[in-house]
């Protein structure tokens, strides 16, 4: 009777008969939710760690990848630079190709020319000769 008095007046006893304003059984669940909070924190903590050391690993991959990245695109460019150094040393050598080619009937013409001059002062000679 003299609890369920105190009860009304929002007093109560614990299990170790201590006074409290709580009753046992809302003071039991606050305990519990205080812990599970607390595990929660830990947790989330615990979670934040794992989330924040991911984030370094990959910001460090991307950094990674972005350096490999610009090997790439420099080697693309190098490459490309090398096929149109080729091409313009191609094309060199196709103008010399062609200015030999002139040079060589040029030459063959005058070869022809000389030969023919030669054959008609060995004509021009023979004349001589005979006529004296």
């Amino acid at each position: 009777m003299a609890d369920e008095a105190l009860a009304r007046a929002g007093l109560h006893f614990d299990e170790l008969n201590k006074i409290r304003v709580l009753e046992p059984e809302i003071a039991t669940q606050t305990n519990e939710l205080k812990e599970e909070t607390k595990e929660f924190l830990d947790k989330m903590s615990e979670f934040q760690k794992i989330v924040d050391s991911f984030i370094g690993l990959m910001d460090n991959v991307g950094g990674e990848v972005e350096k490999e990245k610009m090997k790439a695109i420099g080697s693309r460019n190098l490459l490309k630079s090398v096929a149109q150094q080729r091409q313009a040393q191609q094309q060199e050598l196709q103008a010399l190709i062609t200015e030999k080619k002139i040079q060589l009937e040029r030459l063959r013409i005058q070869y022809d020319s000389l030969l023919k001059d030669e054959q008609e002062q060995n004509d021009f000679i023979e004349q001589f000769i005979l006529q004296k």
